[in-house]
């Protein structure tokens, strides 16, 4: 009897673990049929990572805002970089050396922003869900995206 629980639990976690890829897999095929992609996306991560950390309904109601303020402030950080570094690399024959300089100057501030939002977020995060959530947190930020990013990969070359 023990036996079977088991592998009915092994197989129940395998079964949630194939809907959450097959869930991943036709949003983002929903993600290249319209313009609502970032929050198809953007779903799908929350779903992804709830799944993968096992958040409780107790702690995902203090996660997810903590969570969420993150993600918007290295979403700032990511766009000032667009703007004040990634542009100018374009354009990197028309800058002095001293611009340049400049440049590199904002490029070290923004990474050192970066640091310190990220290990302010764990600082925090970890008050909430316990230190193994956390690492999968961590673990499971870093699966969704190579997955994404292998969609995306596979889109482009035409195969679904």
């Amino acid at each position: 009897m023990r036996w079977t629980n088991l592998n009915f639990k092994r197989m129940n976690n395998i079964t949630k673990y194939f809907l959450s890829l097959l869930f991943l897999l036709l949003s983002l095929c929903a993600y290249s049929q319209n313009g609502q992609g970032r929050d198809k996306i953007k779903s799908l991560k929350v779903a992804f990572i709830t799944e993968r950390v096992g958040l409780t309904s107790s702690e995902a109601t203090s996660f997810w805002p903590v969570y969420n303020e993150h993600e918007e402030a290295l979403g700032q950080l990511r766009r000032n970089e667009r703007r004040e570094v990634n542009n100018k690399m374009n354009d990197l024959d028309l800058l002095t050396e001293d611009e340049i300089d400049k440049v590199l100057d904002t490029l070290l501030d923004l990474e050192a922003q970066k640091q310190e939002l990220n290990a302010s977020f764990i600082s925090d995060i970890r008050k909430i869900i316990s230190p193994k959530k956390t690492f999968l947190l961590i673990r499971a930020e870093i699966d969704f995206k190579k997955r994404l990013l292998q969609e995306m990969q596979k889109r482009r070359r035409g195969e679904r």
